[in-house]
Formats: C-alpha cells, sequence, structure tokens
C-alpha cells in the first residue's frame, strides 16, 4: 500500500473557493479514477490550508490515478472555470509513504 498526504496552500483569499471546490468537484471524482480517500483535514483555526490523505495499491497505481484525474476534461473545465480570477491554490506539498512497520495501520 501507498500513502499519500496532500497539503493544499491558499491563494490569498480564496481558502472558502478552494474548500468548495474540493468538496463539490474533486471529492465525488477521486473514486472514478482509483484514489481512495481516507480523510479530509483543516486546522482548529483557519490558516489557508486543506491536508488530506488518500490510499493505493501501488506507486504505479498513484502515478497513473493521478495522471487521469487531470486529465479528465470535465475536470479540466470546472478548474478553469474556477480560477477565472485567478489560481485558487498558492502551493500545494504531496508526500508519497510506504507503511514502515507492518501490521500498524489503523484504516
Amino acid at each position: 500500500m501507498i500513502y499519500e498526504i496532500r497539503v493544499y496552500e491558499a491563494a490569498e483569499g480564496k481558502a472558502p473557493a478552494m474548500r468548495a471546490r474540493f468538496k463539490e468537484h474533486v471529492v465525488p471524482r477521486l473514486q472514478r479514477f482509483g484514489i481512495e480517500l481516507l480523510g479530509v483535514f483543516e486546522a482548529p483555526t483557519d490558516d489557508g490550508r486543506l491536508t488530506y490523505l488518500t490510499r493505493f495499491n501501488s506507486e504505479d497505481d498513484r502515478t497513473k490515478a493521478w495522471a487521469a484525474f487531470g486529465a479528465d476534461s470535465e475536470w479540466r473545465e470546472i478548474k478553469a472555470a474556477s480560477e477565472v480570477n485567478g489560481p485558487l491554490l498558492k502551493s500545494q506539498t504531496v508526500s508519497v509513504l510506504a507503511p514502515a512497520v507492518a501490521g500498524l495501520i489503523l484504516a
């Protein structure tokens, strides 16, 4: 199993729009592309970030899933329409992890 943690930092003043796009348009599409969403997190105080955790069977599956998601014409249209006044993301960080000790994964 491969786990991935993505942290999105919103552009100035765009955190509500970033979170809305994620909830309304990204989450419903993930499973369609083989991306298993394990959780979505925010800081207790709004810091403009959104963090989520996904799981894949292999690194190859992860690479193919994100490539397919990014190439999806419907997603590309939604992304473009949501960014007519500029990008919603200032930055994103992606960390890919594999279990270090077998049997300690709770999910």
